[in-house]
């Protein structure tokens, strides 16, 4: 997948909005994608992406996080965590599929199909350029902003 073209997704997100690929064009995207809204590691993360959003933008870069929750979901914990960038609600798994990022979990011994913590960084061209898999929390977002101004310089 990597250093190919991303093919183009239409989805709904918060604040009314459909994010479809083919309009971010000539910006980078990153899409986080995350286990559930209102969790530790997932809060911490979205959070670390919100601290560094300015930054973000000033290499061009366009944030958006994805996981499998409702809209409304979705839109409390923006509000309560003031995020300045909109989260995908992929219900029906169609961008995680598309992405690959459904896998068999394990949580108190019992097995599942969930959400593996990853992210994607797409280039202004839409071609996925950095995956990050199986990720860990901590400095993730930090890590996914040093690619995405290395990306941005080199473009």
């Amino acid at each position: 997948m990597l250093n190919q073209p991303i093919e183009n997704f239409t989805a709904q997100a918060t604040s009314e909005k459909k994010v479809q690929l083919a309009d971010l064009a000539g910006k980078n995207v990153v899409l986080y994608f995350y286990p559930k809204d209102n969790t530790p590691g997932c809060t911490t993360e979205s959070q670390d992406f919100r601290d560094l959003h300015e930054q973000f933008a000033a290499a061009n870069t366009l944030v958006f996080g994805v996981s499998r929750d409702s809209m409304r979901t979705h839109e409390n914990f923006k509000a309560k965590h003031s995020f300045p960038f909109e989260l995908i609600s992929d219900p029906e798994e169609t961008l995680c599929k598309q992405f690959d990022v459904i896998k068999l979990k394990k949580l108190y011994g019992k097995e599942h199909m969930g959400i593996e913590r990853s992210t994607f960084l797409i280039d202004g061209a839409g071609v996925l350029r950095n995956e990050w898999r199986k990720v860990k929390v901590a400095g993730h977002a930090a890590e996914v902003l040093s690619a995405a101004q290395a990306l941005s310089a080199d473009s």
